[in-house]
């Protein structure tokens, strides 16, 4: 199995750069094709996966990045024309049998999902297979994984408020370049510990540029963009299968869902105990881990060959425990939380000694100046001037299951404007060791003053919580510099430059945890479940 790399033509000629590894024997294959901007030598041992078990098997370098010609502009137009004509370039090789599976992690599931989106619908008759059709233009089936599903999708929290570190870090890495270096901005951090400080956020490009050393013009456009979205309800028009793969611990989990929930065809989701890498905690049991290779061959092949029920089913990972929760279309929504359902699972509320009693801070200020740091799971004692609403529960005197969504209910007030409601929710050991459960934040533009309810989604949750575990809730005001900092004068955080203080308040009789605690175990193995 020998890679060889070819030049494809994009729609304009340019030449972009792809191996080709091809199964061994004789005959027509299936083909599976990554179109990354990350380097394609980075999955040639997946080629020469996919090729060991008969399919024909493709990584390509997009447009402007690594071994392609032309300018890289990232999530521009050129990916969905590129990757259909890639598309069409392998079902015209007599290696193929016409059928092609699009497979992509992060950006590179954005290329395999507007290439699938790009499709006009039309089919045309397999030239080897006369009884066959396959689609005219995208793929036959899409297996997504981690979408990055456009600049907003990445740039900003369904609340609204900015990823700063995410963005920088990956605008340094590799944006406005033809390669990747993975440490830049750690090694401008080193320089400037300051950095992510710098106001206009708009402008911060400029100040990466000077640490860097090279221009990065795409920045602004980063945050010019508004519409969030797109890419998840335009797939409710594709009756393609899609596998939708995520983790609990990813950034990009509730696109992964959405992606999921919306898709107009057979739809499995598969959310694993992972972050964006995919990977598992080293420390975790053989029995939590799975081949996600295998797995992706024999969905690919179940929805090649028509198998799959036409349906949408999606199974979640209890963390690290081994055991998977079976979790059907509405069961993975925000809707099974609401109150009645079979899926409601438990409220824990808020000043209540079976709930979540509070310790301090339901008076406190928010300060952009000096904001709550997201690099830090440690909460603080108290003080005379509290930076957060800090909450604890008693120990958990059985264990816990969890699968499903996550939301914080709030009663709150603020001086200012605009507010940024950060709600960090922490499991603690009995030895009191600290683990991130959940994450949400949200932004209300509401009258100073005024009492508000505010909702903040904390994600969908797959854990097994033992005995003895304390649940930490944390109500701030910024999580920097994973986010934005708001300065609370209703000016845009992207381009302002002056930053007020908020003071705070959290009504405890009005304000509340959910979390999807599983009534009713299902539990199912991934592949089975996956490719039925």
């Amino acid at each position: 199995m020998n890679i060889r790399t070819v030049g494809v033509p994009a729609p304009d000629g340019t030449a972009l750069a792809t191996d080709v590894c091809l199964p061994d024997g004789a005959g027509p294959c299936p083909a599976v094709i990554i179109r990354t901007p990350y380097g394609r030598d980075a999955h040639r041992a997946e080629l020469r996966g996919w090729a060991a078990h008969g399919f024909a098997a493709l990584a390509q370098d997009v447009r402007g990045r690594h071994g392609s010609p032309g300018e890289w502009h990232p999530y521009g137009g050129h990916e969905g024309p590129d990757g259909t004509a890639a598309i069409a370039w392998v079902r015209a090789q007599p290696w193929s049998n016409g059928e092609v599976v699009a497979v992509g992690a992060s950006y590179a599931a954005y290329c395999a999902l507007v290439t699938a989106l790009a499709d006009s619908g039309g089919v045309q008759r397999d030239p080897v297979r006369p009884d066959a059709v396959h689609r005219a233009d995208g793929p036959d089936a899409v297996i997504a994984a981690v979408p990055a599903l456009g600049l907003t999708e990445t740039a900003r929290e369904p609340g609204g408020p900015e990823r700063l570190w995410a963005r920088a870090g990956w605008w340094a890495a590799h944006g406005d370049r033809r390669d990747s270096e993975p440490d830049a901005l750690h090694r401008a951090l080193a320089d400037d510990p300051r950095l992510l400080d710098h106001l206009p956020v708009a402008r911060l490009g400029e100040r990466l540029a000077e640490a860097l050393g090279r221009e990065l013009p795409s920045w602004p456009r980063l945050w010019a963009e508004r519409g969030r979205g797109k890419s998840a309800a335009s797939g409710s028009t594709v009756r393609l299968p899609l596998l939708a793969v995520g983790g609990t611990r990813d950034s990009f989990a509730d696109d992964t869902v959405a992606l999921w929930q919306r898709w107009g065809g057979p739809a499995r989701l598969l959310l694993g105990p992972w972050g964006h890498r995919l990977t598992s905690d080293p420390a975790a049991p053989p029995r939590a881990r799975v081949n996600l290779g295998a797995l992706y061959v024999r969905w690919a092949r179940a929805a090649l060959a028509g198998r799959l029920e036409p349906t949408r089913s999606g199974i979640i990972a209890l963390g690290d425990s081994g055991r998977w929760h079976s979790a059907h279309g509405a069961a993975i929504t925000a809707e099974a939380s609401a109150p009645g359902r079979p899926e409601a699972g438990r409220w824990w509320p808020f000043g209540s000694p079976t709930g979540l009693r509070l310790l301090h801070g339901a008076a406190f200020t928010a300060d952009p100046d000096r904001p709550v740091r997201s690099d830090g799971l440690a909460a603080p004692a108290g003080g005379a001037q509290p930076d957060r609403c800090l909450l604890l529960s008693p120990p958990l005197p059985r264990p816990l299951d969890l699968a499903g969504p996550a939301l914080v209910r709030l009663d709150v007030t603020a001086d200012t404007p605009s507010a940024d409601w950060a709600v960090r929710l922490t499991a603690l050991d009995p030895a009191g060791r600290a683990d991130l459960l959940a994450f949400g934040i949200v932004r209300r533009t509401d009258p100073p003053g005024r009492a508000t309810g505010v909702t903040v989604p904390l994600g969908t949750l797959g854990r097994r919580l033992p005995a003895g575990t304390r649940l930490r809730a944390e109500v701030a005001g910024h999580h920097f510099p994973a986010h934005v900092r708001n300065p609370h004068t209703g000016e845009d955080p992207v381009t302002a430059t002056r930053l007020v203080p908020s003071r705070r308040t959290v009504n405890p009789r009005g304000s509340a945890l959910h979390l999807p605690v599983v009534a009713r175990r299902r539990y199912v193995e991934p592949a089975p479940e996956i490719c039925r």
